[in-house]
């Protein structure tokens, strides 16, 4: 029979990836999510009944071990990147990882993969970088031989990053930005997705790797970049400060707490100001893609293969410019 992963997380956006590539390796995958009946679409990334969806809840314990049953490895991609109601950090990135490892080492799971983000640090300047590094902490403690990736910026056709900000310049004249000094080095996604692949293969060894692309840039370098590729020119990148973005986070947060649920804070929050403030790329002398045998891919390999919906005239646009340049 062949062997089992469970992937918690495996129908967002980086868990999707692995779980693809998992099946392409021959593994039954059992992708491990809240609300499975949205995530029926992982069904086709394999034969029928490799891979299925199955309900969990990383915050209760008994749910992750039933989710685990049988499994020879176990790859968690759960995270969130704003509070909303029970879905805390401590809870979810923190304690949620801490449960995993819990019933992974209790269970036997040969091998655990845990995707965790540059800049986890227990006494970071964010809660979210506090819990990433609190997850990592609890992780080794319960597994210490597993593989703890950290990215940064995941760029790809489904992510938050680009895909934003290029919808935005569609209709705004100016890009507002916070943190637009702060250093990025985008990772592609299906690069952490093979870096996942050889932890759980036993390919990669025990420890922790930062995974960064060929390209370290500026926040406001990327969105300039991003611009051209959609062919906005027009659209000024313009830095916020941080005590006004502080001030603007601070009020979403407060609009979120007071509206009972009605409205979720995905435009800015005081604590993505925190961890927006500080570089996100790969530290001196840590592993990464490099020492895994895999080549970063660069951001113009990928990113004109989705952005170009964004452009005046989506696919259409070359050819319109063609156009203009024929003679009456």
């Amino acid at each position: 029979m062949s062997r089992l992963v469970t992937i918690f997380g495996g129908s967002g956006f980086v868990g999707r990836y692995i779980a693809r590539r998992m099946a392409q390796e021959g593994w039954r995958v059992r992708v491990a999510v809240r609300r499975p009946n949205e995530a029926l679409f992982v069904r086709t990334y394999g034969a029928v009944g490799q891979v299925e969806p199955v309900l969990c809840n990383i915050r209760d314990r008994d749910s992750v071990a039933a989710a685990m049953k049988g499994a020879d490895a176990v790859v968690n991609c759960v995270g969130i990147l704003n509070e909303v109601g029970r879905n805390t950090f401590g809870l979810v990135q923190h304690h949620g990882a801490e449960h995993i490892a819990q019933e992974a080492a209790s269970a036997g799971v040969a091998r655990m993969v845990h995707v965790s983000a540059i800049g986890a640090d227990a006494h970071g300047p964010s809660l979210y970088s506090q819990s990433k590094g609190l997850g990592e902490k609890a992780v080794l403690e319960h597994f210490p031989d597993a593989v703890i990736l950290r990215p940064s910026i995941v760029f790809g056709p489904e992510d938050q990053f680009f895909n934003r900000f290029a919808s935005m310049a569609r209709f705004l004249p100016v890009l507002p930005i916070t943190g637009a000094g702060s250093r990025f080095q985008p990772v592609y996604v299906d690069d952490v997705a093979q870096a996942a692949v050889m932890g759980v293969t036993g390919k990669a060894a025990p420890g922790i790797y930062e995974l960064g692309g060929p390209e370290a840039k500026s926040f406001a370098d990327l969105m300039e970049d991003m611009l051209e590729i959609v062919r906005r020119p027009g659209t000024w990148v313009i830095g916020l400060p941080l005590p006004l973005s502080a001030a603007m986070g601070t009020a979403f947060d407060l609009l979120q707490s007071l509206s009972l649920g009605l409205f979720t804070n995905s435009i800015l929050t005081r604590d993505q100001v925190r961890s927006l403030s500080q570089d996100n790329v790969v530290g001196a002398g840590m592993p990464g893609l490099p020492e895994l045998g895999i080549a970063p891919t660069a951001m113009d390999a990928v990113l004109p293969e989705y952005l170009w919906r964004y452009r005046p005239a989506g696919q259409f646009y070359e050819v319109r410019e063609s156009a203009k340049r024929l003679r009456p």
